[in-house]
Formats: C-alpha cells, structure tokens, sequence
C-alpha cells in the first residue's frame, strides 16, 4: 500500500515536471511569480528567526566573557589616558624650551641648558642637581638661573652631574644692589619668614631709599654672581634691631620649588 502511494506521488511530480516544461512561456512566467508570492514569506521569516537568535546569543553571553569585554575596555582607555597626558606634559616642556631658546638669543650671557635631576633630600629646598658635570665643563661657582632669575651656583662636580646650591642657602651669599637706586647689600636666608621663596637682602644703607616694588639684582662684587642677574622684588623694608642699617624682604624672581630646566652661565 506504501509503495503504491510512493508511485503515485512520484507519478504525478513527473506529470507536473512535463507539465511545466511544455507550457507557454507566458503561462511559465505566471506560475514562477505565484511560487515566488508562496515562499518568499517564508524566506522572511527564517531571517527575521535568524536574526532573533543572534540578539538572545548576545544577550545570554556567560558574565564571565562580559567582564573580559569590560576590562580590555578599561585597560585601553587607561592607555590613551596615558599616552594623553605624557603628550601634554611633553607639549609643555616644548614649550618652555621654546621660550628659554628666545630668552638665551636676547641675553648678553653665554648660557648652557641643563636638566635638574633632583633636590637634596636632606635639604632638599636649598640644593638641587644637574645632568652637567666636569665633562661638560663644569666647575664651582659657575652662576645657575632661569628665565625668570638668579637660582644659585655651582658647588661640586662630578663627572656626569653637578651639585647647585639655591639662593637662600647659608652657603649661597650674594652680593646685590637694588635697581633703581643703586643701593648694595648681601642676600642671604631669611630668619624671619619660612616662605621659601623669601630671602632677606641685608647691610643696606640707614639711609637708603629703597622701597616695595624695586627690583633686586646682583652687583657683580665678590667675583662669583656676573653683574645684573635679576634677583626679586622687594616686598618689605625695615630697619634692623640695632637701627644701624635697613633690611628688605625680597621674594625671588626664580620659582625654585618648580625647577625643571636650567641655565648654566658659562664665563
């Protein structure tokens, strides 16, 4: 009885195979967009099944596989944080050479650049050192600045690194007049102020007629700071306790907390 059915079925598919070999092809034509109208729905609806099954693959994705997703995502994120600050840091250090290079072209002194290695850190406010040394041609007493001013001098050479006492170390005594009106004293450590950035500027005259406001710079006496090396700016004057002569309170023009680039001054 099965196989009976079996030819049937086979019978008539051969009938309708030669059937549709022998038809016009108009008649072709029309049966053609008929079975396309029969299986095109069903073709849509094994994609949009398709494409249900890829979003639940997604959505079902163990915890584990996510949280490795999220962790390459937050170590490439730390990468660029990264690599974005270190070139805004080195944006910056460019331009600060920059400006120095046009500092160095208008100044009357032959200058050589130097990177501040550290500060001492058992004094580390008053003593700083440099990347230069004897074979550089370094020696003691050589003036060190900034753009800004006078920073100290030269106290030990090593071959490939010096050591720098700033002003306002008990070592680092400069000789100094004010600006405008030629008054000398000596700048040594301030007793009175534990501001950093304040020296006192001493052995002014009684009469002198300094005020805030005028610049320090130093005198060239002594033979080891060059004359006219901007020093401060005067904030304070008063006379000292014995009233034989003044006292003035000088800011420095060279932030020597914040010292990465300096200058050798080369004789």
């Amino acid at each position: 009885m099965f196989k009976r059915s079996y030819y049937v079925a086979f019978g008539l598919v051969a009938l309708l195979a030669l059937l549709a070999l022998n038809l016009p092809d108009r008649t072709a034509h029309k049966v053609k967009l008929a079975v396309n109208a029969l299986y095109l729905p069903m073709f849509g609806l094994a994609g949009s099944f398709q494409g249900l099954l890829e979003q639940v693959s997604v959505l079902v994705l163990p915890r584990r596989t996510l949280q490795r997703e999220v962790d390459t995502l937050q170590r490439e994120n730390d990468e660029l944080r990264l690599r974005l600050a270190q070139f805004e840091e080195a944006w910056r250090e460019n331009q600060r050479l920059r400006e120095a290079l046009q500092w160095q072209e208008r100044i009357p002194w032959r200058v050589k650049a130097a990177k501040v290695l550290g500060q001492d850190p058992s004094n580390w406010w008053r003593t700083i050192h440099i990347d230069l040394g004897s074979r550089d041609g370094m020696r003691p007493n050589l003036n060190v600045l900034t753009a800004d001013g006078l920073v100290g001098r030269v106290s030990e050479v090593g071959f490939t690194r010096s050591r720098v006492l700033l002003v306002g170390d008990p070592g680092c005594r400069v000789a100094a007049q004010v600006r405008e009106t030629r008054e000398k004293g000596s700048v040594m450590p301030s007793a009175s102020s534990l501001d950093r950035l304040v020296v006192e500027l001493s052995y002014l005259p009684g009469t002198a007629a300094c005020r805030p406001g005028h610049t320090v710079i130093t005198s060239g006496d002594g033979g080891i700071f060059t004359n006219g090396i901007p020093i401060g700016t005067i904030t304070e004057v008063q006379t000292n306790e014995f009233g034989l002569y003044l006292e003035a309170r000088v800011r420095l023009a060279a932030n020597l907390n914040r010292l990465d680039e300096v200058w050798v001054l080369i004789p």
